[in-house]
């Protein structure tokens, strides 16, 4: 019987990436996010490789809807929590609570409803699977970023609880906490679109890693034997030793 694995965030980016990797690794993919042109396209590039894959368009925060998903869903194997994001890099003097709470809601409670709406399946699976989608700001924070690195340290501390809770279940939970990934959509969203410092992120840094990169981290741990779980990966690109010390190369 082909398993499913349901990944939230999987308009763009990391969350796209997963779902075409695990589209590739014989998963049937329901993906999830709120837009819905970018899930049907993507749903029909999987199809048209002969992979399994659903579009959902849904907000991850409206808990009544995600558990109308869940109660429609046949049966669930993987869950992969990766709806995020950042927004703004301010201060804590000058922080905009509404920025605060914008993350909270997406980074936490977004992946709260998603786990409480589908643990059962992954409980009656027998073998189910929680990939936790934190980040090394989930670990260590830098100026500016205290918003956001409180939300991942809600994940991260998420996935610890989670697997304290479930350790007499057959159901894993992996954390995976990147560093500095290069996509589309994180720093322009982060900054609201400014390009300028969005491109500045990355600016000098020859190899920052792909969505591909923590794609594959996220197969290579979900494919394990079912006795094996990898609690924590923490992945960065070679250039970055920390949240704030960068090797950037200039002309």
């Amino acid at each position: 019987m082909t398993k499913t694995a349901v990944v939230t965030g999987a308009s763009s980016g990391i969350g796209a990436a997963t779902a075409r990797r695990l589209a590739a690794e014989g998963y049937r993919v329901v993906l999830v996010a709120r837009r819905k042109e970018r899930l049907e396209a993507l749903a029909a590039e999987l199809t048209g490789l002969g992979q399994a894959a659903q579009a959902v368009a849904l907000d991850v925060t409206d808990a009544a809807a995600v558990q109308a998903f869940a109660d429609g869903l046949e049966s669930c194997d993987v869950l992969v929590n990766n709806a995020g994001g950042a927004v703004g890099l301010d201060y804590v003097a000058v922080a905009d609570p509404a920025d605060w709470r914008a993350m909270y809601e997406v980074n936490v409670l977004g992946s709260l409803a998603f786990t409480q709406a589908l643990l059962p399946k992954l409980v009656a699976s027998g073998a189910g699977t929680i990939v936790m989608m934190s980040s090394t700001a989930g670990h260590n924070t830098y100026e500016g970023g205290a918003g956001y690195a409180a939300a991942k340290h809600g994940t991260r501390v998420m996935a610890e609880t989670l697997r304290l809770e479930l350790f007499d279940q057959p159901v894993r939970v992996i954390e995976i906490a990147p560093g500095m990934v290069k996509t589309d959509e994180f720093a322009l969203n982060r900054f609201g679109g400014d390009a300028g410092r969005a491109a500045a992120v990355y600016a000098g840094v020859a190899e920052p890693l792909l969505a591909e990169d923590i794609a594959d981290c996220v197969a290579w741990a979900v494919t394990r034997p079912a006795h094996v779980n990898v609690d924590l990966m923490v992945v960065r690109p070679r250039a970055q030793a920390s949240n704030f010390k960068v090797h950037r190369v200039t002309e």
